[in-house]
């Protein structure tokens, strides 16, 4: 039902300090669009159980659709807020010729449901669950909203990619949008340029909506305050499933995530190229298991294909029907932390 792997130094705390909610400093949340829905009920139960009434910093980090769900997690009550992320995004119709421009505006009212009247304040003044949403900023041909020119851009960064991904500097950089006060520092292997910026009521919402503007399906971000002019794109372009290291962090890193084989950007996605293990060996992955996700209706997770290869009602029915079968996944999980059996966990 649920796997959990973890690399070697974390499976040595987890031997020594026990599966419990204070060995973990950092959350990981990874870019994939409704594939996250094949974790919304483990998330209402770490966030509603597992971490209830924690009191040391728990630092989210989040890309896209792993922003989001920080955004979530970082309000006053999370599991309301992943309910109604879940219950719109889910819901959302599109017209049959979409444009960019009208996924964005989509997405700024499904921000504005997520967020509620007060949600960007408690995200900001949250010191416990403090959320970090990453941005790519595009520079050159990926920053332009003509469709040529950011096709382009973006086949020049595939090719690129496959000879290195350190290749990918001089067309993005990475932002990090922060609770004010964090320390968190990322270092990367692939020594893109990375900038931290405090979140406030004035930049929080473009930020977020920022980390999910996918290229070419939404418009980009422009100018976003408190930041350098230019164009601010998905932050799965740069950080898809993530193969970072995360400095000023003593704690264990908890990951959820849709599968086992992470990709460290939006461009290795066909790629067979690995993550650095060493980048993982603090993190403990909890994984719907294959035996999980081939009883879901199509023996599938969802996906954004679902929008144009379903009709409207069926991949809403379908969708609602992941989202109640992944509460299995918080009871597993739930069960396994009443007698821990450690022997089941697999290394990275």
């Amino acid at each position: 039902m649920l796997e959990i792997f973890a690399g070697k130094e974390a499976l040595k705390t987890l031997q020594t300090e026990g599966f419990t909610n204070e060995v973990f400093s950092a959350f990981l949340g990874a870019s994939g669009g409704p594939k996250w829905f094949s974790l919304f009920g483990l998330d209402k139960y770490l966030f509603g159980e597992f971490f209830k009434d924690r009191q040391q910093t728990l630092s989210l980090i989040g890309s896209s659709a792993g922003a989001f769900r920080a955004a979530c997690f970082a309000q006053a009550d999370p599991v309301a807020a992943i309910s109604r992320l879940a219950k719109y995004y889910s819901e959302t119709v599109y017209a049959d010729k979409v444009t960019p421009a009208e996924i964005t505006q989509s997405a700024r009212v499904l921000l504005k449901q997520v967020l509620g009247t007060n949600g960007a304040a408690e995200i900001i003044n949250n010191d416990v669950f403090k959320a970090h949403f990453i941005v790519a900023k595009a520079n050159g041909l990926v920053a332009s909203e003509q469709k040529a020119l950011q096709l382009a851009g973006l086949v020049k960064s595939y090719a690129m990619n496959r000879l290195s991904r350190r290749l990918l500097n001089k067309q993005y950089e990475r932002y990090v949008y922060h609770t004010p006060n964090s320390n968190l520092q990322f270092h990367d292997e692939s020594e893109f340029t990375t900038h931290y910026v405090n979140l406030t009521e004035r930049n929080l919402a473009d930020a977020l909506l920022a980390s999910g503007s996918i290229p070419m399906v939404m418009q980009g971000i422009k100018n976003i305050p408190d930041s350098p002019p230019g164009m601010y794109r998905d932050g799965g372009i740069i950080d898809y499933h993530f193969d970072i290291k995360l400095e000023n962090q003593r704690g264990l890193t908890l990951y959820p995530h849709f599968n086992s084989n992470p990709k460290a950007g939006w461009f290795d996605k066909s790629l067979k190229r690995k993550v650095n293990p060493r980048n993982y060996a603090t993190t403990v992955m909890l994984v719907p298991s294959a035996q999980f996700i081939a009883s879901l209706p199509y023996g599938k997770i969802p996906d954004r294909e679902d929008f144009t290869k379903l009709a409207t009602d069926e991949r809403i029915k379908y969708w609602r029907t992941v989202l109640s079968e992944t509460e299995r996944l918080a009871e597993a999980f739930n069960h396994f932390l009443a007698d821990p059996d450690l022997s089941l966990i697999h290394p990275i």
